[in-house]
């Protein structure tokens, strides 16, 4: 399931300019393996990210979703995929619940965003 929550990462990475966390809260958690944390500067960027996060997921070969939450008000949306879950937050939002503090104790797991192929001069 690492591979599938780094595909939610990247999703994100590719929407957003605002740091993405991955988590590993499996053990502190015990329903959960990862948590994705990423914010949008607005609705229309947070809906973006989410979309673009269930599209990376499913291309790498993930599930659909077992519930998604939040959309209609794009402050924090939670899309449960049942080993990980992805919270896109607004800006906002993720300074008030400081949802990276509360799971400090969670091992910050490295992963890389995918890079855009430069063009070629010449």
């Amino acid at each position: 399931m690492y591979d599938l929550a780094v595909a939610a990462a990247r999703g994100a990475a590719s929407k957003t300019d605002e740091e993405i966390r991955l988590l590993d809260v499996g053990s502190l958690l015990g329903i959960t393996d990862y948590f994705v944390v990423s914010a949008g500067r607005n609705d229309r960027q947070v809906r973006a990210i989410v979309d673009e996060v269930t599209r990376q997921v499913a291309s790498a070969g993930g599930t659909s979703t077992r519930r998604v939450e939040g959309l209609a008000a794009a402050e924090w949306v939670l899309v449960d995929y049942g080993s990980f879950v992805v919270h896109v937050f607004d800006m906002e939002t993720r300074e008030r619940y400081g949802l990276e503090r509360l799971w400090a104790d969670a091992p910050t797991v490295a992963w890389e965003p995918l890079r855009e192929p430069h063009a070629v001069e010449g």
